[in-house]
């Protein structure tokens, strides 16, 4: 997401938050046929979510809470789960797909299930698909759930590509459609699909956002007490490439609405930073923009390579040779190159920024919700830098210099008084990255589900969205940190 800018319109999708409100919770179109003008199967029946269903989530959806009604803080519920072992898959329903043991488990293709027609809506081109499945087994998290949002990390060479699926269980015993959370190749060559979110997915009470399926009336109560992932792998007709899925993984949770957050009180990770390396997305203004209007929109990218630098994954030469060598950073350049969603038109997609992520040697990424900086702070401890997605007005956060609709910046340490450390993207050079925010101001802009924008109007916030990119194999404190956090 952008830092917004008196020139620039509020993004297309600001901020996903846990609750879209009850305001937002008009009729929605039913979800569409699988058998829709994008895909028609080339066999007896083509694979599960071959088409779109449903409806796109407003920009900054309004809601009808108030402070009196809302502030109240409640408790979060937060359940992140993945499969990422051979044993994980084996769990798991396939169909055409095996296992591949090795230093990184994974799922590829290996026989057929059926031949997809896919016309890329981005490209017009029309081309013969062999696919296999697999289902994860269904997953009840402790507590139902307001908000999923689906996270995989994957290798898709030239020529393959994954779809993934989600399909909820309300709690009356109901059913969603297969919501499809993301078509997602590494590339974009001219023998690729273009990676994209799918919009138009909706049941009348969820709908799927960009990248968030979000109930669309928690406030009647209703949430979504289970759910199912499901995998499709392709591969050109007649090839035997596959693309490799190393980790799928959902985060569903349910934030209480609210506008203010209880405070948190600075801990052991106090007096501890981080040395993350500092990227500008403002020196990449008017850099290729055909990728969400040049650098100036790229906070969530520049975030990425700044924590995978972090931990020594780099773009190659070769890799970065498209890039004008006049150009400083190429590796933003890069990230947001391969993160942009075709269908949002942007490099914000949460998911697409994890896969990214996930493509160099040795890392995984997720995207969970956390629930204090107190989390952050065991995070930092563990050498661990955080990403954390808020919005806020100028006067909401001392220090920022401006006010944006969705912003992603890495949160690299603590002063010794508990102020948080961030590397803000943001920022008119390298130089001036590391930014100090105060303590109680940053967790509030980040952690709340409600807020007020410049004209007073009620719209979302991330209720503490967070990317976690770690390596394959963590230190054993890495470990325990992660796992404390439901992360595995």
């Amino acid at each position: 997401m952008s830092s917004s800018t008196p020139s620039r319109p509020t993004p297309r999708r600001t901020v996903l938050a846990a609750a879209l409100g009850a305001a937002a919770a008009a009729s929605l179109p039913a979800a569409s046929s699988a058998a829709s003008s994008q895909a028609s199967s080339g066999t007896s029946s083509g694979p599960p979510g071959s088409g779109p269903s449903g409806s796109s989530g407003p920009s900054g959806s309004s809601g009808s809470a108030s402070p009196s009604s809302s502030s109240v803080s409640g408790s979060a519920a937060v359940d992140y789960y993945a499969w990422s072992s051979a044993d994980d898959w084996r769990h798991g329903t396939a169909d055409g797909t095996r296992i591949r043991t090795g230093r990184r488990d994974g799922l590829v293709l290996d026989r057929p299930a059926g031949t997809l027609e896919y016309t890329d809506p981005h490209t017009g081109t029309k081309a013969p698909w062999e696919y296999a499945t697999w289902t994860a087994p269904v997953r009840t998290p402790p507590a139902p759930a307001s908000e999923v949002i689906a996270s995989w990390n994957a290798d898709a060479p030239a020529g393959t590509w994954i779809q993934t699926e989600v399909r909820g269980t309300y709690t009356d015993r109901t059913r969603t459609p297969w919501y499809v959370m993301g078509r997602w190749t590494a590339g974009d060559g001219p023998g690729d699909i273009r990676r994209t979110s799918v919009d138009g997915q909706g049941d009348g009470r969820s709908k799927v956002s960009t990248d968030t399926l979000a109930v669309d009336d928690p406030a009647s109560g209703l949430r979504i007490a289970s759910y199912e992932l499901r995998l499709t792998l392709y591969r050109r007709a007649g090839s035997r490439l596959t693309p490799t899925v190393w980790r799928i993984g959902a985060m569903g949770s349910d934030v209480p609405d609210r506008f203010t957050v209880p405070a948190s009180v600075p801990g052991s990770g106090a007096g501890r930073e981080l040395r993350v390396p500092r990227y500008s997305q403002e020196i990449h203004k008017g850099q290729y923009p055909e990728y969400d209007n040049g650098g100036e929109a790229w906070c969530s990218p520049t975030s990425s390579q700044m924590v995978l630098a972090h931990w020594g994954r780099v773009p190659t030469a070769e890799e970065l040779a498209w890039v004008d060598p006049d150009y400083a950073d190429p590796q933003v350049c890069h990230a947001a190159r391969f993160t942009f969603d075709y269908q949002y038109k942007g490099c914000g997609n949460w998911p697409f920024n994890a896969a990214y992520a996930a493509t160099y040697r040795d890392v995984q990424a997720v995207v969970t919700r956390l629930r204090s900086l107190g989390d952050v702070e065991k995070l930092i401890r563990a050498r661990i830098p955080v990403i954390t997605s808020q919005s806020f007005l100028a006067s909401e956060l001392d220090g920022a210099g401006y006010g944006t609709a969705g912003h992603l910046m890495c949160v690299v340490g603590f002063t010794r008084q508990g102020d948080v450390v961030a590397n803000d993207p943001a920022s008119p050079s390298n130089a001036a990255v590391r930014r100090v925010y105060k303590r109680r101001q940053f967790e509030n802009i980040w952690l709340r589900t409600k807020r007020y924008n410049a004209q007073g109007q009620v719209r979302s916030g991330s209720g503490g969205v967070c990317y976690l990119y770690f390596p394959v194999r963590p230190e054993e404190r890495q470990r325990r940190v992660l796992r404390e956090l439901g992360i595995r």
